[in-house]
């Protein structure tokens, strides 16, 4: 049976010729070699957000109160919603503005805030790269991992990319060689033996979180969210993630404990 893998690539670059799109060109050329000699079909879908109309959050709780469909902003932001949902795995890059996520990529990730209540992408891997003038803290990746955690991915890894104002690609894969195999080897390995099954601790202890606060949300029973986390069995007292895992009896417990006491402030 042929194994199909699909990849988005999901860029926050305006710069269609910038540091982060090339660097993220690199990945994917290293991607689909590594599914070569693996004799894999991988199916990788570049999305330039700059390129889509995604207009910018007027507050109106619509997504969360009656759901995504009924926000008033007719864009193309639910198109982008569904590429992600068919995907096994993401790329996700941003250049680092003022030490955080650019404009375009905060924007997106604002506007994707009802799955912080409706973790539809429970599952899927994610890696992210960002790229940087100068040396760039955490704080941007965090920004990006904060959001995709919340929304129930599972974190593949991490890496930054310092390139100066402009590099051309030859120089990048020169210069980065190494970490670009890294990064594609990483992404491959966790879509193709399914990392997600094996939750980190932070995963279990958010989904624990979420799963106090709507079990013992009385008055929000009647919401989209909570229909949508019954209509998952994710109330359900046996339930410890969103998907089936292999996560140990004793991580799961303790993760548990802790996401039962920070859930206490929450509610």
């Amino acid at each position: 049976m042929e194994i199909i893998l699909r990849i988005i690539s999901l860029v926050s670059s305006y710069r269609t010729n910038g540091n982060t799109n090339k660097t993220v060109s690199l990945i994917e050329q290293q991607l689909l070699s590594i599914a070569n000699k693996e004799k894999i079909t991988l199916e990788i879908e570049k999305i330039l957000l700059s390129h889509f109309d995604i207009k910018t959050c007027c507050g109106c709780r619509a997504c969360f109160d009656k759901g995504e469909e009924k926000c008033p902003l007719k864009d193309e932001l639910l198109f982008i919603w569904e590429k992600i949902y068919q995907a096994d795995g993401i790329l996700a890059a941003s250049p680092v503005y003022v030490e955080d996520v650019n404009g375009i990529m905060k924007n997106w990730i604002d506007r994707m805030a009802f799955n912080c209540h409706r973790p539809a992408f429970a599952g899927k891997n994610v890696f992210i790269v960002t790229t940087s003038g100068g040396g760039s803290s955490n704080h941007t990746i965090n920004t990006m991992k904060n959001a995709f955690t919340t929304w129930g991915m599972n974190l593949a890894g991490s890496s930054k990319f310092r390139t100066g104002k402009q590099m051309d690609s030859v120089e990048i894969e020169s210069r980065y060689s190494k970490e670009i195999k890294k990064v594609a080897e990483a992404l491959f390995k966790a879509v193709k033996n399914k990392s997600n099954q094996r939750p980190s601790f932070y995963s279990l202890i958010t989904f624990r979180v979420q799963q106090k606060c709507w079990q013992k949300s009385t008055q929000c029973q009647d919401t989209v969210d909570y229909k949508y986390w019954q209509r998952n069995e994710w109330l359900q007292r046996d339930c410890n993630y969103y998907i089936p895992n292999k996560a140990s009896f004793l991580k799961i417990k303790f993760a548990q404990l802790i996401g039962s006491i920070v859930a206490i402030f929450y509610m």
